[in-house]
């Protein structure tokens, strides 16, 4: 009898568990038609391992970059572990989670986030949630989302123990029931593939048509907490065999300050790192800001990203020593497929927009 009570509690907690995580999933965002960014970071999992070249960082990278313009043109297999206004402690995690299931051969670091230092620093906390969930939301559970969870809490978020909410989504969405729609239940147990290889495609064209003003700055040094992250990310790769490259992406907005760049320089020269600052190198890549961005030179659309992935890959193999890998069959026919599908959603959006 007593046997029996514990097979049926058994069986009931699986039942309840079971039950919680299905209305977890049904509750949560599913980033499937609208801020799709949100998708990003869930769907490196399916495509870990055998990449030569890993992108972390903001929407600088993953709006910037195309992987499959650095297959078609080198064969460099990569992919893009972006979110939307990634904090450097989230990368740090990322990059450390990434190690847990391929070894690449080069990181590349996009440094826009150097310039946030504390959760505290990167404005509302509404929309700092957001953003946060982007990232965190999409981790698998790990000892890496933990840390990342912990580093991202705002002083608010810490008063209420704030990484539970983080944790289990349930507890933060439980009352999403009135937004609740018919994608909700269509994505609930599987989610299509919104980017190429974590690159976020925009084929629209929206020139720039002026200069995007911005204050001067009291204080142009980086924070501490920054450059904590930063040696971390040097120390990790370093352990690793990995090299780690920094860049700035060529956007014209927000204003990459020269006092900025001149740190990063400084830096990349001190720890012996190759550090690349594309808006130096506009007329090499060949970006014309009336053609290039979707947005008047916030990012740039899939013939910017096309260019710079173009100039970007003949660093990766010429500097990083990065081997065309075209001529391996297997791998080659599982890039066939990623080129077919990114053609595709090229000419399907391209339609859309005309």
């Amino acid at each position: 009898m007593k046997k029996k009570s514990v097979v049926i509690l058994s069986i009931t907690l699986c039942l309840v568990f079971l039950s919680l995580w299905i209305l977890q999933q049904l509750l949560m965002p599913k980033y499937m038609d609208n801020t799709k960014e949100g998708a990003l970071i869930s769907e490196y999992y399916d495509n870990a391992g055998n990449n030569d070249v890993v992108f972390i960082g903001d929407c600088e990278v993953y709006e910037n970059f195309s992987p499959i313009t650095l297959w078609e043109k080198y064969g460099i297999t990569s992919f893009i572990r972006g979110s939307a206004q990634q904090m450097i402690w989230q990368s740090y995690y990322l990059m450390e989670e990434t190690f847990r299931y391929e070894t690449p051969k080069v990181m590349v670091f996009n440094v826009l986030s150097m310039k946030y230092d504390t959760p505290s620093s990167t404005g509302d906390s509404g929309k700092r949630e957001a953003y946060n969930r982007m990232t965190l939301d999409g981790m698998r559970w790990s000892k890496h989302k933990w840390n990342a969870i912990q580093a991202s809490l705002t002083e608010e978020e810490k008063t209420w123990n704030g990484e539970w909410m983080y944790l289990f989504p349930l507890l933060r969405y439980h009352d999403r029931w009135s937004q609740l729609n018919r994608d909700d239940f269509k994505y609930l147990f599987h989610r299509d593939q919104v980017s190429d290889n974590g690159y976020l495609m925009q084929t629209g064209i929206k020139p720039v048509t002026g200069e995007h003003p911005e204050r001067p700055l009291a204080d142009y040094t980086f924070g501490e907490n920054s450059y904590y992250y930063l040696d971390k990310m040097v120390e990790l790769c370093k352990a690793k065999g990995t090299q780690l490259v920094l860049i700035k992406a060529p956007t014209l907005s927000p204003i990459w300050w020269d006092e900025w760049d001149a740190q990063m320089e400084a830096y990349a020269e001190e720890h012996d790192l190759l550090y690349i600052n594309f808006l130096d190198h506009q007329d090499e890549i060949g970006i014309d800001w009336n053609t290039d961005t979707y947005d008047t030179g916030f990012h740039l659309n899939v013939y910017g990203a096309e260019k710079l992935s173009d100039y970007f890959g003949k660093i990766l193999q010429e500097e990083c020593g990065i081997t065309d890998r075209r001529n391996e069959t297997e791998l080659a026919e599982i890039w066939q497929e990623k080129v077919k599908i990114y053609y595709e959603r090229k000419a399907k959006m391209e339609a859309a927009t005309q």
